[in-house]
């Protein structure tokens, strides 16, 4: 780990300890996503694993959500839209082989690419816009960016702090 953590407390993570009421805002974002999004569950989880894949987190990369989110003491919300991917799924998205992805998928790929690596390219680009708008509703594609950015921080915290080799989650 890169910043000590007193191993004799019963605290979860360096934030309790070190900036706690900071900590718990972006826990309480974090779990937000995953209980309040309205997003379809394979779109959900195709950006969150490009999201995972940008910022390293080794953690978020075999996350399932269906499978795990019930870690989080969570037991509805985005795991009700709609089927669980399968095992294929991940895989072919951690290889970056899109094939078997709808268009939605894969602009929720894109998305959360382009939001991670090129945010002030993304803002401008108006014919990825236009694409956007074509499959997404407005309020698709809020939900869709306040997941990624709920992704994109947290996961960046726990990959830059070395969290994401011995999360407890």
């Amino acid at each position: 780990m890169r910043i000590k953590v007193n191993s004799n407390t019963n605290l979860t993570g360096p934030g309790e300890i070190y900036a706690k009421e900071i900590s718990s805002a972006g826990n309480a974002f974090a779990y937000a996503i995953y209980e309040h999004s309205k997003l379809p569950l394979r779109v959900f989880e195709a950006a969150r694993i490009a999201t995972a894949m940008i910022n390293g987190c080794q953690i978020c990369m075999n996350w399932q959500t269906k499978r795990d989110v019930s870690q989080m003491g969570i037991e509805k919300g985005v795991i009700d839209n709609g089927i669980a991917p399968d095992e294929s799924f991940y895989t072919e998205i951690l290889n970056k082989d899109y094939s078997n992805l709808s268009k939605r998928e894969i602009l929720a790929v894109n998305y959360a690419t382009l939001m991670g690596n090129k945010p002030k390219e993304l803002s401008k680009d108006d014919n990825f816009w236009d694409e956007m708008k074509k499959v997404f509703t407005d309020e698709e594609i809020t939900d869709l960016t306040y997941c990624i950015a709920g992704w994109m921080g947290m996961g960046r915290v726990a990959h830059v702090l070395g969290l994401d080799q011995n999360c407890s989650i």
